[in-house]
């Protein structure tokens, strides 16, 4: 699995749209198809050929970015947390995701009434869970797989 480092690679996958959410995360999916086949389906998008380029040529293969802002995370040690969990479970769906780019944003706060602590055993739990709920609904999600003419 390769990493997202530059912004235009996270603007691509999240413009692409939504695969699935939860009530803390919502992952994007940027379809990759081979350079020499335009992508197409529900995770595609006009610019898609476009973003392409931003990752690389030959065979298509996952990509992975984690988004925490500050707004929903207020402590340094909690976002880098939580992107660890976020990459942890993401190597366990690996070899059922689809070759494409995936960006997983947190879009709402954890409860600090709930999780006092900036780290936690029972914070990583809760993450975990969620976050294998946020994969296996968007492998259920997966487009069909397109026939050869």
């Amino acid at each position: 699995m390769q990493r997202l480092k530059t912004r235009p690679q996270f603007q691509a996958a999240l413009a692409a749209g939504t695969a699935a959410r939860t009530a803390h995360f919502a992952l994007h999916r940027l379809r990759l198809a081979p350079m020499d086949m335009p992508p197409t389906g529900p995770d595609s998008s006009p610019q898609a050929g476009q973003a392409q380029a931003l990752f690389g040529v030959g065979a298509p293969a996952v990509w992975l970015g984690a988004m925490v802002p500050k707004r929903w995370a207020r402590r340094a040690v909690t976002r880098n947390t939580i992107k660890r969990q976020i990459y942890a479970v993401a190597a366990g769906f690996e070899a059922r995701m689809q070759p494409a780019a995936h960006v997983v944003r947190l879009r709402a706060a954890f409860d600090r009434k709930h999780f006092v602590s900036a780290t936690s055993d029972t914070l990583k739990d809760a993450v975990r869970a969620e976050l294998q709920q946020l994969f296996a609904a968007a492998e259920r999600r997966k487009p069909a797989v397109e026939a050869a003419p």
